[in-house]
């Protein structure tokens, strides 16, 4: 999606993003401020860089903002011969971060972002700052609401997920307690409005890990061993406790994996944490970042 954006989206989502060739398509991101110390925002499934929208305009004054859109996703291409997988998608943000030749590394993870971003970082310890957790996991687990798994079924599943967008358009309404302003929901449904832009919603969902011994078990496999890692760097913990699947089990499992983590648990929010409690994160991620 190469196109101008509609006024009624810019307005919303004020930035030009950039393009990199990954070789296998072209990814959208944004880079708003300046410096070679930057907060890398990762987003999951089906959002996209918007759902990390007011952070940017929060912090790019102060910090430097790398927010991409994973392929298939938001403005990025979305190749109908691509293999979703998560070791590709982490493939594609590092080869992003090196050639932004970064310095630190902050991190924001959000639901997908956390594998991904910490799949990313985390082989490179050194480079790594502050991490904020949102609502995500990286460890295996086999809780999968049943929701989600109707959306996994052969065929059923796919039909539901691209042809009715059963899934970008449901979380509109389910992953918040307090609803969106019209143009907000749009926005989020914005890239996904036809059966070939849906690819990547559906492939999420259907490489979702359930230890089944599949390639994305085993790469979060890799990813788990390393979330020790984690305790040798300051990590802030902001949870929607109205997430229906990323529930207090998941946060929980947190809190014993990362005890030396400062963590809210915001009992209203939903799983889409940025827009039930906006202004509260975005006040406590700034602080942690020692730039509010």
């Amino acid at each position: 999606m190469s196109s101008p954006l509609p006024d009624w989206l810019v307005k919303l989502y004020p930035f030009e993003p950039k393009r990199f060739d990954t070789g296998r398509g072209v990814m959208s991101y944004l880079d708003e401020g300046a410096g070679d110390e930057a907060v890398v925002m990762v987003h999951g499934n089906p959002t996209w860089s918007f759902y990390y929208r007011n952070l940017v305009l929060g912090l790019r004054g102060q910090l430097r903002c790398i927010v991409p859109d994973h392929l298939g996703c938001g403005l990025s291409d979305k190749p109908q011969d691509f293999n979703y997988t998560l070791s590709e998608h982490i493939r594609n943000l590092r080869a992003l971060l090196d050639r932004l030749n970064l310095r630190r590394i902050h991190l924001i993870v959000h639901d997908w972002g956390g594998p991904i971003g910490l799949g990313t970082v985390l082989p490179k310890p050194a480079q790594l700052g502050r991490v904020v957790i949102l609502n995500t996991a990286a460890f295996a687990d086999t809780i999968v609401p049943r929701r989600i798994r109707l959306c996994r079924a052969p065929v059923i599943g796919e039909w539901l997920v691209r042809g009715l967008n059963g899934f970008a358009w449901p979380a509109t309404w389910m992953a918040v307690t307090t609803p969106l302003a019209p143009d907000v929901k749009r926005g989020y449904l914005y890239p996904y409005d036809n059966w070939a832009n849906r690819i990547a919603t559906h492939r999420f969902v259907v490489d979702i890990p359930t230890g089944g011994g599949s390639a994305s078990d085993r790469a979060l496999g890799g990813i788990e061993p390393k979330l020790t890692l984690l305790r040798d760097h300051p990590v802030r913990i902001l949870w929607g406790g109205q997430d229906f699947c990323f529930n207090r089990h998941y946060y929980n499992r947190w809190k014993v994996l990362l005890p030396g983590a400062n963590a809210d648990y915001f009992e209203s929010a939903g799983h889409y944490v940025l827009e039930d409690a906006g202004q509260q994160c975005l006040q406590e991620i700034g602080n942690f970042l020692n730039i509010a």
